[in-house]
């Protein structure tokens, strides 16, 4: 760090200036994408990448800042994108602040503590147009990126895995209409609706508020989106037994399918319920009692062929509903048993090897990811300048 200590003792020595954020960039609102075809560029909302499209709304550097959702996920975007109204973009001026550098501090600052409303965290352009960020020398803070940059780097690398995986399972739940090279798969795979597949039964009620220490496990809807992969054979909630009769029952082998969100990505989110025991839904929520596999129908429902299913049937702008009687017209490939077996087990090991919070890379993440938020701190505290 010696080389910033002494571009800091150099250049800005008595502090360093701080100014509104609006001073430094203008915020921009982001707009509808489901009339924009399929393409290359990507989609942000509050959640991350959403879908790609034919057409940009802006081209980077920019750091997108959410506006509802998980308001301290913050993305820094290099080159053509587009935003969905859950998240903002920046113009940056690049003669007072260097992007990056923007998106390392911006990442100090508690934005997901600033919540605006009673309801979905939400957070406003004058909120954030009034945030006083520390703007030291641009040679300074383009020292300070090179140094946080290198704790980002396997960072990068599980990305890039993570994308490898989501190509590689996409790739194993496509069906080409010639021959398939699967053992035991024929030339070509029936498609099924879903209502033909499976019983589905919509759930109703339980809040959180219903939670209790003790009783009948169930799954919240809001707990996929946050909590579970594509199975479970535990779960981190319970209500009373007299509250678990009025609900919907999972028995295992089922799937919990989320009906409701503020993104289309999260809708239809499934869960493939593998425990023991019958367990309880609520609302917002489906059950569905498959007659396939069920890991690899909830790994079918993470494919792009279902989300292009789900966008085609999806209502609504700020809540987006995909309802079981719509879930029920959804076409689904059905291989041969085996296949459907094989592909989930294959599934199955990619994701360990990708998601393990245990072993592996992703340990290796989180050790480098305490590194760079310790020395990220460090190097974007700065006293102020003296007005």
């Amino acid at each position: 760090m010696s080389r910033i200590d002494d571009l800091i003792r150099e250049r800005c020595p008595d502090g360093v200036p701080f100014r509104p954020l609006g001073e430094v960039l203008r915020i921009k609102n982001g707009k509808d994408h489901k009339p924009l075809g399929d393409g290359e560029v990507p989609v942000y909302g509050s959640g991350g990448i959403i879908r790609h499209v034919d057409t940009a709304a802006a081209e980077g550097p920019s750091v997108l800042i959410p506006r509802k959702g998980s308001l301290a996920n913050l993305f820094y975007v290099e080159g053509p994108f587009w935003v969905v109204d859950t998240i903002f973009r920046t113009e940056i001026d690049t003669s007072l602040v260097a992007p990056k550098f923007l998106f390392h501090q911006l990442q100090t600052m508690g934005l997901g503590e600033m919540n605006q409303a009673g309801g979905v965290p939400s957070q406003t352009q004058g909120v954030l147009n009034r945030l006083r960020i520390p703007v030291p020398p641009l040679e300074v803070q383009q020292e300070i990126v090179r140094v946080l940059d290198t704790f980002t780097e396997l960072e990068a690398e599980l990305e890039a895995r993570r994308v490898q995986y989501a190509h590689y399972r996409d790739t194993l739940l496509t069906f080409p209409e010639g021959p398939d090279v699967r053992e035991h798969c024929p030339k070509s795979v029936p498609f099924r609706p879903l209502g033909e597949l499976a019983t589905l039964v919509r759930g109703n009620g339980m809040p959180k508020s219903d939670f209790v220490d003790e009783g009948v496990g169930c799954i919240h809807y809001g707990q996929i989106y946050t909590h579970y992969g594509a199975w479970a054979t535990d779960v981190i909630s319970y209500v009373a037994h007299d509250k678990a009769a009025k609900l919907a029952q999972v028995e295992p082998g089922d799937l919990i399918v989320t009906n409701t969100s503020e993104t289309l990505e999260d809708v239809g989110k499934a869960v493939a319920w593998l425990g023991q025991e019958t367990i309880v839904t609520g609302g917002h929520a489906t059950v569905v009692k498959p007659s396939i596999d069920p890991k690899y129908l909830a790994y079918w429902f993470q494919s792009p062929a279902f989300f292009a299913e789900k966008r085609r049937r999806a209502i609504g702008t700020k809540v987006i509903d995909v309802s079981a009687r719509q879930l029920a017209e959804v076409l689904i490939p059905v291989p041969p048993l085996e296949v459907q077996q094989e592909i989930a087990g294959t599934l199955d090991r990619f994701d360990a090897l990708v998601n393990s919070l245990t072993d592996g890379l992703p340990a290796e993440i989180a050790a480098r990811r305490q590194q760079y938020e310790h020395y990220r701190d460090k190097l974007l505290t700065f006293e102020e300048l003296a007005s």
